[in-house]
């Protein structure tokens, strides 16, 4: 029931990261801070489709 989803930097918009999720357990999008290496800091990623 696992899905693939990929997160998305907020503040330069470039898709860096992909992970799985549950769809069952979690209904909600995923919002993670991760480091990206376009803007070269720790910025909030969301989950696109």
């Amino acid at each position: 029931m696992r899905e693939i989803i990929t997160l998305q930097c907020s503040e330069c918009k470039h898709r860096n990261y992909s992970t799985t999720r549950n769809k069952k357990t979690q209904t909600e999008r995923l919002e993670l801070k991760k480091f990206c290496p376009f803007c070269h800091k720790h910025t909030l990623h969301k989950e696109v489709k």
